[in-house]
């Protein structure tokens, strides 16, 4: 039968093909079919012969190819057939399908359809069928019943389409169906069916089928729906991090870890990939990808970065075009999120309102770690955001040439927790990444090298840290290294001493980078500039403190601590320590050379000479020999002699330039140094051997000189050093600058002396006695030269040598003098001391609580991780044997402790008569209580017991020191922000300053309030007036900052009412606190509106307050506008806010506005007749800086007024019912009368008086024009 088929089909014409199969019966043929198609034959062949015998024009032929399309199809899924059969049977039907008529391809497509929604395909084969038979669909012009209902081929291609995405799909044909939508022809909203369809799938989906199905949507995307392909992706790969987070961290019952790390890493990599490939092939992909991200960060919490899609975008760098978008959006929403937290961290009231949110820094930091799962496309974008946050944000320069470096106290800056988190990310990927590594370690040194004059402390810190983590690693890299050492007598000394620190672990592995150094030093110790034979000195210096020469004690046994960190690398070398003796010897030997070089060379040896001996002590014996020769030839060595030293040998005369050649003081505080050390750490452990008999006779020879300096210098009057009181101490003669010299290098003397003394005098009485005296003569030539400063009142008045006297000498002394300074001070109060004689200066109590001060912001500034320690130290009362109970008594209750302490010193100093009460000390005890409640827990009872009690001093006491008011407001307003809002406390503030200052109409009686007994007449204004203004501002910002939140949660498109109402329920709780606080301080400027403020920065700062006031109430009634189109309402609330500021606002302001004016012209009058005209010129001035602020208020109150008019508008409630008309006000320039003004401006001074009358007609248009 299959042969005659055939051979009839060979014919030319296919009539007798068509009677020929009219004859049989579908069972047949379908058989026939079944055999061929399974034997594998000729089933194509008869296929095609088939079709040509069943026409579409005949309704039997169509019929009998629409019972042949089922079968075949049925066919094919079966899976009995071979894959070229199957393959070429579907090709056979593909070509054929757009023959049949609508109502069959609809049919067929609805088999289809229920066979996918049914589950019964079994190999899904056929559905490769499906886009020809749609396609074809679309293309029917005539109408189709479908149903019930008559539509067009493309509407019944919709609504299978439809009824596609809205059945069940088996799990293993996803890919397959989304995959043949890419060749239908689809609307956009058809693709949106589709997209939707398939993201709904994700979930349901093995981990490893996903990145198919998502290159499949991608491909589709080029049809449509971009945003909502991109949007579901990072969605879902979001909510995946999230969760495998939690599991991660979460409880030890999970067992059983949804989806194994590696895994889930690995099949994000390869769709972060696809998602490039695809964005490199449709840009419309990436612009889509940016602007839903900088969506996100407008506040819409849906949007939000994520690891996965910093990680994308970090990969989305590798393209051109989009680099610098990507890099610029990562960079700003990195200081966006570190600025949030500042804000959230100072205030209880966001707190309270804002849930803890992840942090973009933290989730950057996650893509580091996750890229080990080869995530090579992360790197580079990686090392790029590094360094643009770094460049960005680190230390910047300032004008004295000073820099502003970073420092524990200011880590709170967003700026530098964005340098700090560029560095992370750099280090952190060098540790991961190999491949990588030589480029972070280049670009590094090439800023350290090129940016000499920019500080670049955050660049060596990073290669420190680089350094430490893989000296060995970074041999391969050393031709970097060693290429940056060629620049180093180029570059400043600091930054010398600091690279060179930081890559010392480096030269202790490899040996041709120290010998690289090593030449490069030895040519700038003869360079000719100062600066390059300096940073020589500098590194040799290192060189000999870090490699230790045989014997030399252990960092354990010196009697302080290291200061380099980087000796822990020591354990990567065995190096040879005679090698090392052989080389330090050399070193040495070239720095005795530069003994005779300038005062700062020397200065730098005697400065580093006392570390090396502590790091190498083997080398001892060298340095105090050479440091011995250098003294005697400064040294008179007959015992009658006086002076001891010879002073003029020290300076060195050039023509007419007098400059210091030998830095004589520091010689001998470097002696008197390595002395000490000597005696504590090494003569301990040579007891009782015999052959350092003679080394120890030449540490007494030093100590002999020492000693009949000493002697010598007490017995010695200033005359001996031609420095009494009749000297010549002016910089402008060569007499006097050389006696200036000699005078600081006499009291450099006395003050290593009296060290020396101290610390050899085993508290003896003689010894004591000495160093009183020594005290003595450097007091004389201390008050001699402030004298002599006092006079001249030149620049060198406030310049001030630094002290010689060591950290551990002032701490012992300190001690004896006063046990501690808070024992001291809490012992015997500044009352008890003052009453007995008045002397000249500061009382020591007093003293000593200004070093208490100074102490303790110190610490918290510099030693944050040691303040538990500190306070711990602090407590007197505690002995050893409590100390192990006592490691578990938190910081903030020690710090309670010791603010009760002062919290009493505060009281007692209250307590006294006006006339005895001490500024000085009050304000330093709350500069103090100040730094001591930063250490408190907010949410501890202590921190609430500490705001209670300074707002009850507030409350209490009066006192008309307008510092010691500032501070102790400042105090209160620190604690009260961090515990709730401070808005109720500004009002009632507001209410004492007006009542104090009165009513700016005169007429009116102000009712005094007296809430806070610490606001009267003399602090109201300008101090607590201004306070209190910083303080709304910084509320009013806290406002905006919420309002942008909400604004940015508000969907801009279309969405359905219910859903749009649903979405702004939780806002709500949000609106009510912002509608609370602006109804609060609306409250608190109706007061100060109304206050007769007095001229200058109070009227100024409050009418920049007031428009920003107006400017946050207009935000608010925008936002209702978004909000009331989709939720057809506003709150009551919101109604009385607006009423509010209807009553209580504006009309008062308007009347401040005229009050403001009218006080500067009687300003004006008044002043001109009397007074100079530079004086008339300067009130001038002050009065158009005072009301140049008031034409933006005007406008700030307009714009509030024609958003009101939009929002009753839409919400219909006539919102401007409350509201008064604003005053016409006509900024026109009138021509005639400014050019009158000008010429009579011109003409006498007993004329002026006429000129500036005519001159105030048009005072605020004239202004006006100012501002154009």
């Amino acid at each position: 039968m299959d042969q005659k088929i055939l051979s009839l089909a060979a014919e030319k014409t296919a009539d007798k093909l068509q009677e020929f199969l009219q004859t049989l019966r579908e069972d047949d043929l379908t058989n026939l079919l079944q055999n061929q198609a399974v034997k594998g034959k000729v089933a194509g062949a008869l296929l095609r012969a088939i079709f040509k015998g069943s026409p579409c024009r005949e309704e039997a032929g169509t019929l009998r190819r629409r019972k042949i399309y089922t079968y075949c199809i049925q066919l094919v899924e079966s899976g009995d057939l071979q894959k070229e059969i199957a393959s070429e049977i579907i090709g056979l039907l593909m070509l054929e399908a757009h023959h049949f008529p609508g109502p069959l391809l609809a049919e067929l497509a609805n088999e289809f359809i229920s066979a996918v929604r049914e589950g019964s395909l079994v190999n899904g084969k056929s559905l490769e069928l499906l886009p020809i038979i749609l396609t074809a669909l679309a293309t029917k012009k005539e109408n189709l019943a479908y149903g019930k209902d008559v539509l067009s081929g493309e509407e019944c291609k919709k609504q299978l389409i439809n009824t596609l995405c809205s059945g069940r799909w088996d799990q293993q044909y996803v890919i397959q169906l989304t995959s043949m939508f890419k060749d239908v022809p689809l609307t956009a909203e058809e693709v949106e069916f589709v997209v939707e369809k398939a993201l709904s799938m994700f979930s349901k989906m093995n981990l490893q089928e996903i990145p198919p199905l998502v290159y499949q949507l991608l491909v589709l995307s080029s049809k449509g729906s971009r945003k909502s392909v991109l949007e579901g992706i990072i969605a879902f790969f979001s909510a995946l991090d999230k969760q495998h987070n939690e599991e991660q961290s979460g409880d030890e019952l999970l067992d059983v870890v949804t989806v194994p790390s590696g895994e889930l890493r690995h099949v994000e990599g390869t769709i972060i990939l696809h998602i490039v490939f695809a964005i490199k092939l449709d840009y419309e992909l990436g612009r889509e990808l940016l602007k839903h991200l900088k969506a996100g960060q407008q506040g819409d919490s849906k949007n939000n970065l994520s690891p996965f899609s910093i990680a994308l975008l970090l990969s989305v760098t590798r393209i051109q075009r989009f680099q610098d978008q990507v890099l610029d959006l990562l960079k700003t929403s990195v200081v966006k999120s570190f600025k949030d937290l500042q804000l959230l961290q100072g205030s209880k009231f966001l707190q309270n309102l804002v849930p803890h949110r992840s942090y973009v820094s933290t989730m950057i930091l996650e893509v580091v770690k996750n890229s080990v799962h080869s995530w090579d496309h992360v790197t580079q974008g990686l090392v790029e955001l590094g360094f643009i946050l770094m460049d960005s944000y680190g230390p910047k320069k300032v004008l004295d040439g000073k820099t502003i470096e970073t420092s524990s106290s200011l880590s709170r800056m967003p700026n530098q927790h964005a340098c700090k988190l560029g560095a992370n990310i750099l280090l952190e990927t060098f540790k991961i990444h190999e491949m990588i590594r030589q480029e972070i370690l280049e670009q590094v040194l090439n800023r350290v090298v090129t940016r000499a004059s920019s500080p670049i402390s955050h660049f060596l810190d990073l290669l420190s840290n680089i350094v430490m983590y893989a000296p060995l690693v970074l041999q391969s890299c050393s031709s970097k290294v060693t290429e940056a050492f060629d620049y180093l007598s180029f570059l400043p000394l600091q930054t010398v001493q600091r690279l060179l620190k930081a890559v010392q672990p480096l030269l202790k592995v490899s040996m041709s980078m120290r010998d690289s150094l090593i030449l490069v030093l030895r040519k700038a110790m003869f360079a000719n500039q100062l600066d390059a034979r300096k940073c020589a000195v500098a590194g040799f210096l290192l060189l000999l403190k870090n490699f230790k020469v045989l014997g030399s004690l252990s960092s354990s046994q010196c009697s302080q601590s290291l200061s380099f960190s980087q000796v822990h690398v020591d354990v990567h070398s065995h190096y040879n320590s005679v090698a090392n003796e052989t080389f330090c010897l050399e070193i040495m030997d070239g720095l005795r050379r530069c003994l005779s070089q300038q005062a700062d060379v020397r200065l730098m040896l005697y400065e580093g000479f006392y570390d090396v001996l502590r790091r190498n002590s083997q080398l001892a014996n060298s340095i105090m020999q050479t440091l011995l020769s250098q003294l005697k030839q400064f040294y008179e060595p007959k015992p009658d002699l006086l002076p001891p030293l010879k002073l003029e040998a020290c300076i060195l005369t050039q023509g007419d330039k007098i400059s210091l050649q030998e830095p004589l003081d520091y010689l001998l505080c470097c002696i008197q140094h390595c002395l000490a050390w000597y005696k504590n750490t090494v003569i301990p452990l040579q007891q009782g051997e015999e052959e350092e008999e003679e080394e120890e006779a030449f540490y007494q020879d030093l100590d002999d000189i020492l000693e009949s300096i000493t002697n010598r210098m007490i017995k010695s009057e200033l005359e001996d050093f031609e420095l009494d009181k009749s000297a010549d101490f002016s910089q402008s003669t060569s007499i006097g600058i050389k006696n200036n010299i000699c005078a600081f290098l006499v009291m450099g003397v006395c003050e290593v002396l009296i060290e020396y003394n101290f610390s050899i005098s085993n508290f003896s009485k003689n010894k004591f006695e000495d160093i009183l005296s020594l005290f003595m003569c450097y007091k004389k030539l201390s008050d001699i030269l402030n004298e002599k400063a006092g006079k001249a009142k030149t620049k060198m008045a406030n310049k001030t040598n630094d002290s010689l006297l060591s950290m551990k000498f002032v701490s012992s002394l300190l001690t004896v003098l006063f046990r501690v300074l808070l024992w001291r001070y809490t012992s015997i109060p500044t009352s008890v001391e003052e009453s007995g004689k008045k002397e000249k200066g500061k009382s020591i109590s007093l003293l000593c609580l200004e070093g208490l001060q100074k102490i303790f912001s110190a610490v918290q500034q510099f030693y944050q991780p040691k303040i538990q320690q500190f306070l711990r130290a602090l407590d007197v009362t505690d002995k050893e044997g409590e100390e192990r109970e006592d490691a578990d008594v938190s910081v903030t209750q020690r710090t309670a402790f010791q603010i009760r302490q002062f919290q009493r010193s505060l009281l007692n100093l209250l307590s006294s008569q006006e006339e005895d009460f001490n500024s000085k000390e009050a304000l330093l005890l709350v500069t103090v209580l100040t730094s001591l409640s930063k250490l408190l827990e907010p949410s501890s009872p202590q921190f609430v017991q500490m705001l209670s009690w300074t707002s009850k001093i507030c409350k209490e006491n009066s006192r008309e020191d307008a510092l010691f008011c500032k501070s102790l407001m400042n105090l209160l307003f620190s604690l009260h922000v961090l515990y709730k809002s401070p808005v109720i406390l500004l009002r009632d503030l507001s209410q004492d300053i007006h009542g104090h200052l009165g009513d700016i109409d005169q007429d009116v009686e102000v009712e005094k309030t007296n809430h806070f007994a610490i606001v009267n007449l003399r602090t109201a204004a300008p101090t607590v007036c201004l306070l209190v203004l910083s303080q709304a501002e910084k509320v009013l910002e806290e406002v905006d900052w919420l309002i942008t939140k909400l604004k940015g949660q508000v969907s801009q498109e279309t969405v359905s009412e219910e859903a749009s109402s649903q979405a702004t329920l939780p806002n709500q709780p949000v609106e009510k606190a912002i509608i609370m606080q602006l109804g609060t301080l609306l409250t608190f400027f109706h007061e100060l509106v109304q206050t007769a403020l007095p001229s200058g920065s109070c009227v100024d700062t409050l009418l920049k307050d007031l428009c920003k006031m107006y400017t946050t109430l207009t935000a608010l009634v925008r936002y209702y506008l978004q909000v009331c189109q989709s939720s057809g309402g506003i709150p009551k609330n919101m109604e009385k806010l607006v009423k509010l500021s209807g009553s209580h606002l504006t009309p008062v302001c308007y009347s401040f506005i005229s009050y403001v004016q009218n006080k500067s012209k009687s300003l004006n009058y008044t002043g001109e007749k009397k007074e100079k005209p530079a004086a008339v010129a300067t009130a001038m001035a002050r009065v158009l800086r005072e009301t140049k602020p008031i034409p933006n208020l005007i406008f700030a109150i307009e714009q509030y007024e024609k958003f009101l008019i939009h929002l009753s508008k839409r919400s219909k409630v006539n919102l401007m019912q409350h509201m008064k008309l604003s005053t016409s006000r006509d900024f026109k320039i009138k021509g005639n009368i400014l050019d009158m003004v000008l010429r009579e401006g011109g003409e006498d001074e007993n004329e002026e008086g006429t000129a500036s009358e005519h001159g105030e007609q048009n005072k605020e248009p004239a202004k006006k024009k100012r501002k154009k």
